[in-house]
């Protein structure tokens, strides 16, 4: 990571260009920072499939996650696609990789994924 005085004075926009990836020094279009990165994502990888149910910080409200699939975002959105419509309830993809359901959907997802091939843990409370 370059220092603070290096990002402050770094160049962020040419007109030849356009827009400047602040990380790369490279034009947007050819930047490939985010690709690295979700291939750093999956690589740092078990292998496991974790399921958890979580209520922090959503008023008490319950939310099945599952985390450590090796898969990129576009597939995650697919997989989480059909996850909630076998569930049939709401529920999101977060950034770093983990498919979020609403509700308490543990049991089902887990036969789900592992008849999918998916090595399951079900993880927390």
């Amino acid at each position: 990571m370059a220092s603070l005085h290096d990002q402050l004075r770094g160049l962020v926009y040419s007109t030849e260009h356009g827009d400047i990836c602040p990380s790369c020094r490279q034009p947007q279009d050819d930047c490939r920072c985010a690709e690295l990165a979700e291939q750093e994502r999956i690589a740092a990888l078990d292998g496991i499939v974790r399921i958890r149910r979580e209520t922090s910080g959503r008023k008490g409200k319950g939310v099945t996650t599952i985390s450590g699939l090796p898969l990129s975002k576009a597939e995650l959105r697919t997989l989480a696609k059909s996850l909630k419509k076998r569930c049939g309830t709401g529920g999101s993809v977060s950034d770093d990789g983990v498919i979020e359901i609403q509700g308490d959907h543990r049991e089902p997802l887990k036969a789900e994924l592992e008849r999918q091939g998916y090595t399951v843990k079900l993880a927390g409370g």
